[in-house]
């Protein structure tokens, strides 16, 4: 199939379609809003329903709603839409419905601004919502890996009937590259048994709900959704591992900025620096496993993580590398990128405090 030039908001637009998403509910937003644009545009054009509902809460509720009658659903916003979100997206986890979340992320907290962050990781990773769920967390760092993962999403979502977020940034969102669309996705639907379609005597009725007025039933319930965690833990993680053979510095990034990395570890080989890369896909599930055996390597003799933030993924980068290893930050925050120089310059602080 030919390559196409494509922002990047319209490509998570055209892959959920290509996938066979056939409704949207959505609200207007910065960096985002080319995603419900499009959708506006398109979805009728192949027999599906476009609404731009009166707020972001509305937006998920009906989210909820398509998803237990077994459609295949998305919304998209940025950051404070996503925020808004928060409740109707636990109830979500918490009824065990399959959609798919976009958030292309904006600078904060509050209003911020309209550019590029990644500071909403703590949110989409520790569960922004009330009550024990996780959703699977994806975090492109191409337009192509934007369409992969939107279209990866929506079967991940379906496999384990659970909501599944694509984590990109307002640069992501809005920058152009070539991209190609896998034919036969939409053809792909799994059946929903599960789904309120009407019961007419047939099978058992199928009810859909978050709601368990004893204590024991919740518990049962929380324990087995967990269960199912630990098989998204066991068979969902991705990782990228990008130089690291040589490495004496291991940076830790994702989206955006492990592209600006990538370009810090060919500046950095200049200078006779071995620098490596691992990069996750899933930010949850997070590629613990992969910190740790580079951890455990010796000639690997510290982690830098890079981030659009105030350090917000260190934590999982920490925790990974259990003190085998020193950890150290550089970020920038509330819309601003890190400089490749910037980068450049805390690695030579870190190279030069490592014993010869």
């Amino acid at each position: 199939m030919p390559k196409v030039l494509m922002k990047g908001n319209e490509a998570i637009a055209e892959a959920a379609i290509q996938a066979g998403c056939r409704y949207f509910f959505g609200y207007p937003i910065t960096p985002q809003t080319e995603i419900p644009a499009y959708m506006a545009k398109r979805l009728p054009r192949v027999g599906g329903t476009f609404l731009q509902a009166e707020s972001e809460v509305a937006a998920i509720n009906m989210v909820y709603g398509a998803a237990g009658a077994g459609a295949r659903v998305m919304t998209s916003s940025s950051s404070p839409g996503i925020s808004l979100k928060q409740e109707g997206i636990s109830y979500i986890a918490g009824a065990e419905l399959p959609c798919l979340i976009v958030n292309i992320m904006r600078g904060g907290p509050g209003l911020g601004s309209i550019q590029a962050a990644q500071s909403d990781y703590f949110q989409a990773t520790k569960g922004g919502g009330h009550g024990d769920y996780h959703l699977v967390v994806l975090a492109p760092s191409t337009i192509q890996e934007m369409v992969d993962l939107t279209q990866e999403g929506f079967a991940i979502a379906d496999r384990y009937r659970n909501p599944v977020m694509i984590l990109g940034d307002g640069m992501l969102g809005q920058m152009m590259e070539p991209v190609e669309f896998p034919e036969g996705k939409a053809e792909d639907l799994p059946p929903r048994k599960w789904a309120t379609t009407g019961w007419k005597g047939d099978r058992p009725r199928n009810v859909i709900n978050s709601l368990y007025i004893d204590p024991q039933e919740l518990e049962d319930h929380v324990n087995r959704i967990y269960r199912k965690y630990e098989e998204i833990k066991a068979g969902e993680v991705r990782v990228e591992c990008y130089n690291c053979e040589d490495a004496e510095i291991i940076a830790a990034a994702y989206g955006t900025t492990s592209r600006i990395v990538k370009s810090v570890i060919r500046m950095a080989a200049r200078e006779g620096i071995r620098v490596g890369l691992i990069r996750p896909i899933t930010l949850w599930p997070f590629p613990g496993d992969c910190f740790r055996k580079w951890a455990d390597k010796g000639s690997v003799k510290a982690f830098l993580t890079v981030e659009m933030s105030t350090g917000q993924m260190v934590e999982d980068v920490s925790l990974s590398v259990n003190g085998k290893k020193p950890v150290a930050f550089y970020g920038r925050s509330g819309g601003m990128v890190p400089d490749p120089e910037d980068i450049l310059a805390e690695i030579r602080k870190i190279k030069g405090g490592i014993p010869s």
